[in-house]
């Protein structure tokens, strides 16, 4: 179930286009404008906010929360493609052109999304062509995640492949502590493997043999605290 406004105040005075790079061009009067042509709703967890085989006609922006992209293989196991997070955005692909959704997105947690009418944001290119820029920009590092998740799942060894999700989530979800890097987990144990195409109890004795190592620390089901990282990127191959 979800829930839709066209007030502003839905963000709570932290608005989208204040959060995502593709509008950092934008200026405050700009910004002023552009407010006025988006739409919000709200979505609980486990909710989709597209299926796959929907016809879309908006693109969305994650102003809280996060979701995950996701297909089913043959056998019906959940392959996740992508985690969206705050300030993220998809949908553009199908704005170009009438396609068919062909992945699904469901909340991780509730999430609170901003929502531009192709109509809308097809203007909204044409009139800051800087935005069309960013748009290029941020597609061209997700093709290149995506081609970082098939080399994953394809070709890197399993101790590379978690260490890979850890540092990748790092960098989206974590916080400098004193004793590391706090990572908010956006997934679940079963979720993370889901995402890397291997068995939950592969990686669950992945990360209690880091753990045990002292790479890394569980601090809850929701959290790791990142001990390590140079071990962990030269494990990943990025050193």
């Amino acid at each position: 179930m979800n829930t839709i406004s066209k007030n502003c105040t839905h963000c709570q005075n932290r608005l989208c286009i204040h959060k995502v790079p593709i509008f950092s061009s934008l200026t405050h009067e700009d910004i002023m404008k552009v407010e006025t042509l988006i739409h919000h709703r709200e979505y609980r967890k486990g909710d989709c906010i597209y299926k796959e085989g929907d016809k879309l006609d908006s693109i969305v922006i994650i102003n809280e929360g996060s979701a995950k992209a996701l297909k089913y293989t043959a056998d019906g196991r959940e392959q996740i493609l992508y985690v969206f997070s705050e300030g993220d955005f998809f949908g553009e692909q199908y704005l170009l052109r009438d396609q068919i959704a062909t992945f699904t997105v469901e909340a991780l947690e509730k999430v609170k999304v901003c929502m531009f009418s192709k109509e809308n944001f097809t203007q909204l290119i044409l009139n800051y062509p800087n935005i069309a820029m960013q748009i290029i920009e941020e597609l061209g590092e997700r093709v290149t995640q995506l081609l970082n998740t098939i080399q994953n799942i394809g070709a890197k060894s399993v101790d590379a492949r978690v260490s890979s999700l850890l540092l990748d989530f790092s960098k989206k979800y974590g916080k400098k502590v004193p004793e590391g890097i706090l990572i908010r987990l956006p997934l679940s144990r079963e979720g993370m493997a889901n995402y890397l195409g291997l068995a939950r109890e592969t990686v669950s004795r992945k990360l209690g043999q880091f753990e045990s190592e002292g790479y890394i620390q569980s601090v809850s089901n929701k959290s790791i605290l990142l001990k390590e990282e140079d071990v962990i990127k030269e494990i990943a191959g990025d050193i």
